[in-house]
């Protein structure tokens, strides 16, 4: 090795060693996504998967006609949603209107979790989705509040 690039390199290495642990500490990411991630694990990921991900064949009638909970995941639709749509079924739960049942196929939440808690969800939610995505969510959001609530 060159004589002049052995200091650098003792410098550098570190140096990026540390910003890349300093870049995935869990002091770096938002208290309301931590706490979302611990909920979503804890009522959600048995339907809906560890990660988002759902089952393969979600986006089908099961045998009963009911369509099986949908991928949370950049594979899925929930980013097409608005906060306030995804607030909404999150607390008082949800039938797809294509199921052949009656029942609510997605549980109400309201008796349970707090609202500060639905919201904490729906933010860990928007960490598994494309850049894309997030910003299209965001616009939906948004026009969904202007609609709500016009100046």
């Amino acid at each position: 090795m060159n004589r002049c690039l052995f200091p650098a390199v003792l410098v550098l290495v570190p140096a990026l060693a540390m910003a890349k642990v300093g870049s995935t500490t869990s002091e770096r990411i938002p208290v309301e996504v931590t706490e979302g991630r611990q909920i979503y694990e804890q009522y959600c990921a048995a339907c809906h998967g560890g990660q988002g991900e759902a089952t393969a064949d979600w986006s089908k009638p099961d045998e009963k006609g009911e369509m099986p909970p949908p991928s949370h995941d950049e594979s899925g639709h929930t980013w097409r949603h608005s906060d306030a749509m995804l607030f909404r079924m999150i607390a008082e739960g949800w039938r797809h209107p294509f199921n052949k049942t009656n029942r609510l196929t997605m549980p109400a939440f309201k008796d349970i979790l707090t609202d500060q808690e639905i919201q904490s969800v729906i933010e860990y939610l928007k960490t598994l989705w494309t850049d894309d995505q997030r910003r299209y969510q965001q616009s939906e959001s948004q026009d969904a509040n202007q609609a709500e609530n016009p100046s």
